[in-house]
Parts: structure tokens; sequence; C-alpha cells
């Protein structure tokens, strides 16, 4: 007797079972037609179909195998999920998907549909469902299977005894009949009904049945098998609430051509069996003659390609081709995978900013005005009429970043803004071992505001099929956000170290067991005379050892062997071509693009206007990357109608209008999510987080999602984005702590990202420039942080000397002023020749107060501005500490955790054998008022700080 847990032995054996006691098809049925009436799958499709869950399935066991002996790195898996294959077939191959770790038949599907070497299915017109002829039980045991081995004929022995000719379609070449039927040739280019008809496409769906007979896509139950609440809608059924917003006569009306997917037509490869028209006399002879032969048909090589790809993650090999054996995700740019490595919705808040961005720019397109001559980024990647799909689990819907995205979705289109993404919600009913409560999942996300509801059983294929093309095509259509609720089972656990029994009852175990996905495929090829249960099971095990044969093979891979390999793809820094990219937009801003920057400045470009102040340089910088980056966009809380809290984006909006310079709902999450995504879509986004304390709470959003695109795309991902902060402390006469933090912690420790801290006017504009044009070229992640306290700083030392202001460079000087990422600048004040003050930020200015003081006593100082806290400019640092052999470092963060433990570290590293002290901040968070005095840096602390220093 099998076990109440589902190892992967249990599953093989009940899948076995399951199989073995199907009856044989009473009737051979035809592939080229629906499965059941009124759908649009055809039998030839759910075949595939079948292949890709098979597939999923099948690498499922080969991680748990190559897991046994230690050669395995991953085993969470998608047994139980594999219902997502429809969900791809339902979708267009170059519609952009973010996908959890549960998407393997998903992936499998993708592969097939984007592969080259396929034939092409045209979109058609909608057709009318043609049902199936009667099921008959046969007078003889069903025709003999034929093995297609090449493309040359085969000898089928009929039911009536003679031999007939069977080519690698299933027909006899020669008969004259069969072309006068109108049969479609399998194996070949399909004809215009390959796909199938097409169903009806309205605001509402169409074709409910009760849950668990396997005859629709709604009715889905909730993963614990009941149904929904007394007095509460069926938690499958389709909301109706918006059906108003619908065009008049849309209700009923049939899918436009270009809202069906491309079927995934059938390519020689490996063979298994198909049903196919042949003529001749015997029992089960339809009209015309026409009767249904079994034969071999191929596997699709891009099912074998896909598994590689996932085997190749999960050993950590270097030829894997999207993370590289960096980690085990689901991904390829080929096939518009996004990788994602969230388990917990992090992934949400990107989707709608890719949502948010494809809509913008197929506007802007439709315009032309999404790209010109010598503008970056490049084209966008994705069709003009694309959506965005992203999966993600029930147990995710609840974590912070999911109801941020889905109040994002929902408030853009509240206000009229599209956001064309489809949410696929894969319930089955637990997060390890944490339920979601009965009902939960479906009350969720019925009530989310301005998103669609759709649902499926899952483990009903052609009923998630038909439940995916309609949401799909409704998302297409109206290009606002859906979610499509698809309720599964979870088999084999976790993942492979997870006893479930341990918080299961064995009953509940077994009832999963018993809705596992593919057997109920199997069942519905099985019923609708498509295949048999034995021919199903030969399939399930030729595709098991083509998986496991793969498997062995990339065992012998190479893994990646040394740091600079796992760190190449991390942030690439080509200097020359960022240097490059600068000079070039001077040159346009100087030449052909003078007129226009000229009228964007009101006619007095800021060159003219005399000395500015930090704000304002910086507000003359974002005025020419708008300039410069037709794709670029400043966003955020209060950017546009305010122009920013410091005035720093003042007239922006009236410049470039509200589609580049747009206020933001407050979410910090939400605002780096459509950073994220507008990056990934083609766009150069500058988000503005208001205040550095209020990115602690959506910090993930750039270390867990915006850092670590190109380390596991290799490159082929990425996300270019310059999020500006406002932060630091020293704010006269406002302040506590979120309003005055002094923490860039949370930020330093990100492999890969860039961190620029101007402090003076004219390293403003160019350090802005800089990241610009990193972005753009590199694709890099830039955090510019302002300080607050120097915005609208006029006077260096004595009032109204007008020293901290700085002239702005014209655009013609702007490659001889570029500002590299990290490289520092350094300040002469007396000698320079007796001790070296290391600093940034506000510390510039205090420590050029100081370094004065100490100039009158006959120190000469040298005030070195780090400029950028990541990377550090660590070469300029060693010269000019060697120049003097004594470093004060002066550090406006807290002592645990601040900048000065990096400086100081660099400086032990490099061989600094001169004498070293710090002065920072106490750690404490800045109270308010002149509480603050108390623990922030002063002048007077510097001035000691070096005094102590020389008398060493």
């Amino acid at each position: 007797m099998l076990s109440d847990v589902t190892t992967p032995q249990d599953l093989d054996d009940r899948f076995r079972e399951s199989l073995a006691a199907l009856a044989a098809p009473p009737h051979r049925g035809d592939p080229a037609r629906p499965v059941a009436e009124g759908s649009a799958l055809t039998g030839t499709q759910l075949l595939d179909l079948f292949d890709a869950q098979v597939t999923s399935r099948q690498l499922d066991l080969a991680a748990r195998w190559l897991r046994s002996f230690g050669e395995g790195y991953y085993t969470i898996g998608s047994a139980g999920h594999e219902g997502n294959a429809a969900v791809a077939a339902a979708l267009r191959p170059t519609d952009p998907a973010l996908l959890h770790y549960r998407s393997g038949a998903f992936y499998c599907v993708r592969a097939a549909q984007a592969d080259p070497s396929a034939p092409p299915t045209p979109a058609v017109s909608p057709a009318p469902v043609v049902p199936a002829p009667p099921l008959v039980p046969p007078a003889r045991p069903p025709a003999e299977t034929v093995e297609i081995a090449g493309d040359g004929p085969t000898t089928e022995v009929a039911e009536s005894g003679q031999p007939v000719e069977v080519d690698s379609s299933g027909r006899q070449p020669a008969a004259p009949d069969l072309a006068e039927t109108g049969e479609r040739q399998v194996g070949g280019a399909p004809d215009e009904s390959a796909s199938g008809p097409v169903p009806a496409e309205t605001d509402s769906p169409s074709g409910a049945s009760a849950p668990g007979d396997g005859t629709g896509a709604a009715g889905a139950e909730s993963p614990g098998g009941a149904g929904a609440p007394d007095g509460e809608p069926d938690a499958a059924a389709i909301d109706r609430t918006d059906a108003a917003d619908a065009p008049a006569g849309d209700p009923g009306k049939a899918a436009a051509a270009g809202d069906r997917p491309a079927a995934v037509p059938l390519t020689d490869s490996r063979s298994a069996t198909l049903t196919v028209p042949v003529s001749g006399p015997g029992d089960g002879v339809g009209p015309g003659g026409v009767r249904m032969a079994v034969v071999k048909r191929p596997v699709r090589p891009a099912y074998a390609e896909a598994a590689r790809d996932v085997l190749r993650g999960m050993v950590a090999s270097s030829r894997e081709p999207i993370a590289g054996g960096r980690h085990k995700v689901f991904g390829r740019a080929d096939l518009a995978v996004v990788p994602t490595t969230s388990t917990i919705a992090s992934h949400l808040p990107r989707a709608v900013g890719m949502g948010l961005a494809v809509e913008r720019l197929r506007r802007l397109d439709a315009r032309g005005e999404a790209n010109r001559t010598g503008a970056e980024p490049g084209p966008t990647p994705w069709a003009a009429d694309a959506i965005v799909v992203c999966s993600f689990g029930d147990a995710s819907i609840n974590h912070a970043s999911a109801t941020a995205a889905f109040n994002t979705a929902g408030w853009y289109d509240h206000t009229g803004l599209r956001i064309p993404v489809l949410f696929v919600c894969e319930d089955n009913g637990l997060g390890i071992s944490v339920r979601s409560p009965q009902g939960w999942v479906a009350t969720a996300l019925r009530s989310k505001p301005g998103i669609r509801y759709f649902a499926a059983d899952g483990a009903d294929l052609v009923g998630t099929y038909e439940a995916a093309v309609e949401a799909a095509a409704w998302v297409r259509r109206h290009r606002r956000p859906a979610v499509l609720h698809l309720t599964t089972v979870r088999l084999m656990g976790h993942a492979g170290a997870d006893a479930e029994s341990a918080y299961r009852p064995a009953a509940e175990i077994v009832a999963d067991v018993a809705r596992d996905p593919v057997v109920a495929t199997a069942r519905r090829l099985v019923d609708a005379g498509l295949a048999s249960g034995p021919e199903l099971l030969d399939r399930y095990d030729e595709i098991g050892w083509q998986v496991r044969r793969i498997a062995e093979e990339v065992l012998d891979e190479p893994k990646l062997a040394d740091a600079a390999e796992v760190i190449a793809p991390l942030a690439p820094r080509r200097p020359v071509r960022v240097a490059l990219a600068v000079k070039d937009a001077g040159a346009r801003a100087a030449g052909p693009d003078a007129g226009a920057r000229v009228e964007a400045f009101g006619g007095k470009p800021p060159e003219l206007a005399g000395p500015l102040t930090l704000a304002q340089s910086i507000n003359a910088a974002l005025t020419d990357g708008l300039l410069s980056h037709p794709q670029m966009a400043v966003f955020g809380e209060d950017v546009a109608a305010k122009g920013g809290v410091y005035g720093v984006t003042k007239g922006l909006r009236d410049r470039f209008g509200a589609a580049r310079v747009f206020d933001t709902l407050l979410d910090e999450t939400s605002i780096l999510g459509l950073g994220l995504g507008a990056g990934l879509a083609g766009m150069l986004p500058v988000p503005e987080i208001q205040y550095l304390a209020y990115l602690h709470s959506a910090e993930d959003q750039l270390r867990g999602e915006a850092a670590t695109m190109r380390f596991f795309s290799q490159g082929a991902w990425r996300n270019p984005m310059v999020v500006r902060v406002a932060g630091l402390a020293y704010q006269e006469g406002f302040g506590g702590h979120f309003h005055n933090d002094n923490s860039v912690a949370v930020l330093r420790d990100v492999p890969g990202l860039v961190i620029a801290v101007p402090a003076r006017p004219d390293d403003a504009a160019a350090m802005l420039r800089t990241c610009l044009a990193s972005a753009a070229v590199d694709g890099s992640v830039c955090v510019f942080v302002e300080p607050i306290a120097l915005y609208h700083t006029r006077d260096l030392y004595t009032d109204g000397d007008g020293e901290w202001l700085a002239p702005y460079a014209e655009p013609g000087a702007w490659a001889g002023g570029h500002v590299p990422v990290g490289r520092a600048r350094v300040y002469g004040v007396g000698s320079a020749e007796d001790v070296t003050i290391v600093t940034f930020g506000n510390g510039v200015r205090m420590a050029l107060r100081a370094a004065s003081v100490l100039a009158d006593e006959g120190i000469g100082t040298r005030v070195v501005d780090l400029r950028w806290l990541a990377p550090l400019p660590v070469a300029d640092l060693i010269r000019e500490a060697t120049a003097t052999g004594r470093v004060l470092v002066v550090d406006e963060t807290r002592r645990s955790g601040g900048v000065g433990e990096g400086v100081i570290a660099a400086l032990v590293d490099a061989g600094y054998v001169g004498a070293a002290r710090r002065v920072a901040a106490v750690d404490s968070f800045v109270p308010l008022g002149p509480a603050a005095r108390q623990v922030l840096v002063s002048e007077e602390a510097i001035t000691q700080g070096a005094r102590t220093l020389l008398a060493r």
C-alpha cells in the first residue's frame, strides 16, 4: 500500500496506477477538433500541453533524484501547479512574464511558442465550434500504433487487415478522398484551423460548470475542496461589477484576431502517439470514409531544451542560459521571461511598473515620440499591445509588496491611467505550512478595486485555458489590470526537505494527490478519444527518460570557478563610454538641440543665470537630462504639481508634460517598483524618494530586485534607474528623525549599487549627468543622495560671501567637467601638507570651515570630498592620505555601520601605515530641535580631531 506522503516514488507510483486504471477510449477522436463542445482548445493542443505538464513533472522528479546524491541544489518544484501550462498557451510568446518558482509547465510552453523551428501559426478569425462525433464503442481493438521514424511512408495494418501506407502526417499520401474531405495536415505546417476555434470574448466568462467535473473554467473549488461560504458568490465565478465599463455591444463579441494566443504547432522530433484521419474500410468509419488511426506523434524539441535550461539551474551549471549558475530561476530574454528570485511577491511592484511603461511607450510610439536619433535607451522591447503577466502563490498576496502592487494598479486604474497587467495567483492553500484561511484568497482578490477578477480550477487544463484566454484578451483590449485566480494543489511538499506529514493530515495529502492536474489532463485525453492510458504512460516514460538523460549530461557541465566569474555581470563599468555619452549629450545640447533647450529654460539657459544653489543646479541638470533622454521620466511624491517639497523639481512638469513628470501615490515600494518596471521596458526612470528615512520600508526593491537583475540574467536584462533621495541631517528649524535621517548603511552593502552624494552645486550637476549616462549606457542602478541642508545654502565662511554657489556649466564644457563614477574631489587649504580630512555631503562644508580655522593656526589641510560612497574612490583616497600621513575621517553618518568604517578599512587594505582618526555621529536617531547637535558631528569636533591627530 502506498504511503500517505507524496514522496517522488509515491507520486510516480500513484500516477502510473491512475493511468493504468483509465479505460481504453471507446472512440478515436479527431485531434483537429475542439476537445469539448464550446472549447477553443483542440485535441492537438491538449496533447501538446500534456507533454509540457509531463516534462515539468519529470523535472521535479529529476530534482529530487539529483538532490539524493548531492548534485542538485534546488528542489522547490511545480508538481500540482502544472495547470499553468494553459496560462502560457493563452498568452503570446512576446508578452513579458515574471514567474514564480512553480512555473515549470508555463516555461516549457513558452519555450515551445517561441521555438523558431516551429512552423508559424497565423491568427485566424473566430470559427464555429464543431461538435465531436458521438462516442461509439469499437467492435475491434484500436488500430495498431505506427512509429514514424522519418519522412518516408510507413505501413500500418488497418482494421480490415489490409496494409495502408501512412506518411509522416499520418495519412495515405496518394488518397484523393482525403484531399476532398479538407482534413488538415498533422505534423506539417498547419492550416488556419490548427489553432481551433476562438471563444467568444466578453467581459464575463462563459461555459461555467460545477467544480470538479472537468468541463469548465469557472466554479473552481478552493484548495480545501469546500465551496464558497453561504451567502457569498462562488469563488470561481467572474466578478461582473465593472461590466458596464465595456464598450457598447461588447458582451458576447468574438475576440479580435490580435487577442488570440498563438497555438503551439507540432514539429518533427521524437515520437509518441497521435490519432489522425485516414481512409479505408473498417469499423468506426465516419462520413466521407474517414476513420481515425493511431500514429506516432513528435515530442517538441523545445520541451527538451526547456528541460535542459531548468536542469542546468538545478545543478548550478555555468551554462544555464539566464543566471549562468548563480541561482535557479525561470528566465530567458528570447522568451520574454524576466527572472525573479522572489518567493514573497517582491516582483509584483516591478510588474506594475512594466505595465505602466508598456502602455506609456505604446502611446508614444503611436505618436512617433518614443525614440529619436541618438536617444538612449533603445527601442521598446515588446509589442505595442503587449500585456505583462506575473505569477505568485496564495500566501504571497498577504505580503506588503503584493498589497502595494495591487493598490498601485487599482489606484492608477481609478485615475484613468491604463496598466495592462495580468496577475496570476496560483492558490494551493499553503505557505509552506501556514494555511490560507478558507475563502480568504478569493475574497481578498475579488475586493481589489480596479482589478478585474477571473478564476478557474487549475486542475482542469481546458477550463484554465478558457479562463486565461478570456482574462488575457480582456487585459489586452482594455489595457487594464486583472487577476486570474487558479486553485491548485501542492504535491511532494514545499521542497525536498519538507516533511509535510508533520503538519498536514494524511487524508488531506491523499485528497490533493487525487486532484493531480496531470492525471486530470490524461483523463480528459482518454475521454476525448485522443489517447489511451497505456499510450499516455508510454509518453510519460519517454519524456522521463529524456529528462533523466539530460540530467546526467548537465552533471558534467562546468560550475562557476572563481569570484571574478561570479561577479562579472553584476555591475559592469564602461567609464569611457559613459564619458562619451556625456560628451555627446553636450554636443547635441550646444548644437542641433540648442533651440529647444533655450525654449525649455524659458529663454534663459542656467549658464546665463549666474551662480546657482545646489537645488537650482539639480533642477537645471534634470531639465537637461529630460531634453537629452527622451525616454527619461521623473516621478515621485509631490514632484509634479508642487515641484518637490524643496522646490528641486519646480517647473519640470510645465516644461515636459505630465507624461514625463508626474506625481505618484504615497508609497515608496510602488515608486521604486514603477522605476524597476519602467527601466526594464526601455525607459530611463528617475524616481524620487522624498526623505532618506522613507526608503527603509522599500529598500528590498533596490536590494532584492534592482541590484540582482543583471546578476541573475548575466546582463540579458537590466533596469537602469537613478533614484533621487533627499537625505542626511542638519536641517535648521525642521527636523526629527524622519526628516534628518543620517544612515546609508542599508545602501552601502548592496552589490553593484552606485551611491552618489554631491555637496557642491557644480558637482551635483556633473554627477547627475554621470548617473544618467551610466544608467543609459551600463544599465546602472544609482542612488543620488541630495543633502537637504545644502539645497539652498549660499555662503561658506561668512554671511553673504556666496562661496557655496557655483555657475552651471554650458553644454560645451560638460565633457571637460565630467565627473567619473568613483572619483573624489580635493580642496587644498593653507599649505595642504599637514592633515587630510576625508568626508562627504554636509561634512565637506563643515570640513572646509574647520580647515580655515586650522589654517589660521598654521595647519595646512587637504579636504577630500569622496562624492561617491559606492564605489569608494579608493585610489584618490590612498593618494591623498599618503600625501600627509595623517587622516581624519569626518563621517556624518553613525559611528556603527557608517561610511567611516569603509574608509578606514580601505586604508588598511591598501597598506596605509600613517595615523588615522575618526569623527562620526553618535549611534542614535536624530532628535528634534537643538538636541540634534548633541549627536551630530560639529565643526568644533572636526577642528579638535585634527589637533589631536597632529599632537600624536
